[in-house]
This record gives structure tokens, sequence and C-alpha cells, in this order.
């Protein structure tokens, strides 16, 4: 397997990279991994499909890409690649349980994964082909997204997976339709004046940070399609002085983009989300389950909620807020929410993140007495490893705390392959565990046609 080295510039490192994957050179576990990754990205996807944001972005697609050989998932509509590259991304990315990963603090697969099969349906690639550009895409968006060091990005106001996920997008796509290192090169440099991805969602529960997801894969797609037509762009694109590094972050980390030989391949890094919230709760949330075995919500006079310094923009502050949601969005993203919740329903996941849940008084009345503090000892390592602590003061007095080092997921604490196969199951329709089964071997189909099939479930 070819390995990135420094040449002249980071663009030229990762596209000759890219270039020289094989699946049948990658180690049996990055090939069982990947395979994992795209069952539950499908799953994923399918599950936010019937979401409300989701209607409109397939609509949208639809109108602009017209009829063509890529589904829009969750219907049985197709269009071009593009289009639907942005209508599912979108989609996977609407329930917060896509995959995501803790030092780059991103979502690769619903960028990556999205852009890779709409444009693998479209031209009749071979399994091997799209599994190779998935690897291809994570690790492209993975560094990047380590480069621009999350906590920087979050300040400056931006969403990593929309900035870094259109690298992994346009790599991904530039395996699909077999671009040569050159081509790669100059894609990746178009790339990056079509990075972004707005936080300010934030302020009011608006549905773009889903789009941000579904607007990298369309642009990693056009992107590619620009390159092989003969357009370019510069190849100084991340490390430049001008470039993505230097316009968002404030605190960039140039050499993570080209890691030793050594080092594992990113899709080995990847967390599986067991629930339907931001990252950077789920800690939280294992924290106060395993509080939940020895208290219950009416014992409770306080909780206080230890979450991580490069979090808190998004769960924590400002914490009046973020006590009191008015949509699921702002749900997903308040860990007082997580933690009420959790400790009332004994769930994170897409049950507990609706709006009659939401407004269940119970609830409401916890976040009221819900605070989030930082700590030096919860950031020493971050972002590489992301602990969260949960201290509840009962009314009798006494006081109960938590800490876990890996929230349930992570590489170090993962979903084992039976809660995988049971997590697709429950976002899909009964009767789906052949398809599950088939998805775990897509490199042994003849064809895409599972995905086809996968894809075009309508609930």
């Amino acid at each position: 397997m070819t390995t990135i080295t420094a040449t002249t510039t980071a663009a030229e490192a990762l596209a000759e990279f890219s270039a020289g994957l094989r699946w049948a050179d990658l180690e049996p576990s990055v090939q069982q991994r990947t395979r994992e990754l795209v069952l539950d990205l499908v799953g994923v996807a399918l599950a936010g499909s019937g979401q409300p944001s989701s209607r409109p972005a397939a609509e949208a697609a639809l109108t602009l890409g017209g009829k063509g050989a890529a589904n829009i998932i969750g219907t049985s509509e197709k269009t071009s690649a593009v289009w639907a590259a942005m209508a599912n991304g979108t989609a996977a990315h609407a329930v917060e349980l896509d995959d995501v990963t803790t030092e780059s603090s991103l979502h690769p697969g619903v960028a990556v994964i999205p852009a890779a099969v709409a444009l693998a349906q479209e031209l009749g690639a071979a399994p091997t082909t799209l599994l190779e550009a998935i690897v291809a895409g994570y690790e492209v968006t993975m560094r990047v997204g380590n480069a621009l060091n999350p906590a920087s990005a979050y300040a400056r106001g931006f969403h990593p997976t929309g900035v870094a996920g259109v690298f992994g997008a346009t790599l991904a796509a530039c395996h699909v339709l077999g671009l040569d290192v050159e081509r790669r090169v100059l894609a990746l440099g178009i790339a990056g004046t079509m990075a972004s991805g707005s936080l300010e969602y934030l302020s009011d529960g608006a549905w773009t940070k889903r789009l941000n997801a579904g607007w990298a894969g369309h642009a990693g797609i056009t992107a590619a399609r620009l390159a092989q037509a003969g357009f370019n762009g510069p190849r100084s694109v991340f490390e430049g002085r001008l470039g993505v590094l230097h316009a968002y972050s404030d605190a960039a980390l140039p050499e993570r983009l080209l890691e030793s030989p050594g080092e594992p391949l990113q899709v080995m890094r990847v967390s599986i989300k067991p629930y339907a919230c931001c990252r950077y709760n789920h800690g939280l949330i294992d924290c106060v389950l395993r509080l939940r075995a020895e208290v219950s919500p009416e014992d409770v006079a306080a909780m206080h909620l230890g979450v991580l310094s490069g979090g808190a923009l998004l769960v924590a502050e400002p914490i009046e807020q973020k006590r009191a949601p008015v949509g699921v969005v702002d749900a997903q993203f308040s860990a007082p929410y997580a933690a009420a919740a959790a400790l009332v329903f004994g769930s994170g996941g897409m049950d507990v993140y609706t709006q009659e849940r939401l407004h269940d008084p119970r609830v409401r009345d916890l976040m009221r007495r819900t605070d989030c503090y930082r700590s030096a000892a919860l950031d020493a390592e971050y972002p590489r490893r992301w602990p969260a602590e949960v201290s509840l003061v009962l009314r009798d007095g006494r006081s109960v705390s938590h800490r876990v080092e890996y929230a349930t997921g992570e590489p170090e604490n993962p979903v084992g392959l039976d809660a995988l196969r049971a997590k697709f199951t429950s976002l899909t329709q009964d009767g789906t565990a052949g398809l599950a089964d088939r998805l775990l071997a897509l490199d042994s189909e003849p064809d895409l046609s599972v995905l086809d099939e996968a894809l075009g479930l309508v609930d």
C-alpha cells in the first residue's frame, strides 16, 4: 500500500496516497471496519430521510438534478450523483447518529459515503472501487480535520465537517472517476474554494448543520468533475500563506496532515454513535446512565456536568440557552438536555429527541437545576481523548459521581458487531437483517445493486 510522505505540497502527498490505494492490499481489519462504516451510514441515512429537513433537500435535488442513476435515499426517486450526494448527506446528518471522530471532531461518513456511493451508482463502479474511495475519503477528511485543530475552527465559527469533509468527498469522487494524481491535486485545490460550514445554526436550531455535510459531498463531486475537465486549483491549498489552514484556524497543526507511515489508517479511529446527539454529550450520557442505576430522577437536587472546553461552545454555552432548548436541533446540542433526558427516560436515542420529550416537565425542571463546568483534568489530552464526568447532588445531601475516559462507541470502547447490526435494524425496517449481511460483505457483491436496494427502502 502506498504510504503518505512529504513531497512538494500536502495536496500532492494526499493525492498520491489516495491514487495508490488498493482494496486487496488493505489489512483485513481495515476492510472490515470500512464495510461496518458503510452499514452504519446507510442505516442512519435511512432514519434521517424521514426528518422534516430531508424532504426539501430531496425536492431541491430532484428539481436541480433531474433524472439520473443515483438514489435519493428513502425514496423511489433517482437523480444525478452531484445532487443525490447533497440530499443524502443532509439526510444522513439529520438524526445525529452518524459516525464521528475525536481528534478532528467531525463527521467523515456523511460527507464521504453519500458522494462516493452516488457517483459509483452513476458510473456503475465496482464495489471494491467504491470501498477504496471511501477509505481515501476518510483518510483525507480526518487528516485535514486534525490539522485544522477543531477547537480553533469552532472558535472562528466553522463546522469542521463542512470544511474538511469537502476534501474527503473530493478525493473519494476522484477515485471513483479514476483520475490520475495530477488531476487529484488540482481537484483538492478547487475544493479549497468550496470549503464551508457555519456554526450559526446554534443560535436558533436551524437545519444548516445538516446541509454542511450534504454540501461537502456535492462540492466534492463538483471539484472532481471540474478537475477531470481540465480546471485547475492551487497546489498549496492547505499550507499556503492564504490556504485553508490559515483561513479556517488560528492554531493550525499542519504536521497533522502528513503523519508517519506507521500510523494506522484513519478509518480505524472512527467512533460509532449510540446516542442521537452531539458527540460532546455522549460521555455525559454514559455517566448519567451509570448513575441512574443508583438514583431516581426524583432524588436529584442538582446536576453538575464536566464538559470539554473544546465542545463547550457547542453544548454548554450560553448556559441559559442550553437549559431551555426550543427545538430538536437545540436539544441535540444541549448538555443539560442530554443529561436530564438520560436520567428521566434512561435513553439517549432518537426516542428522546422529539418535541414531546423535549417539553416533558420533569426534564425541563432538571435542566433548570443543571450547570456545566470545565476542568484542566478533562482537557489534559483533548482532542485526542474526550473524557466526561457527572456529579449528582441528591436531596438528602449526598452526592454521587461518575467519570468515563472513553465514551461508548470510541475505538477504545467500541460498539460490537451485534450492536451495530441491531442499530441498523432499529433504524430501518423489519426484515432487513439479510440486507445488513450483504452490506457487510459488499466487496463480495458482483455490483452495487445491494446499495440500490438499501437506499431505495421507503418508509
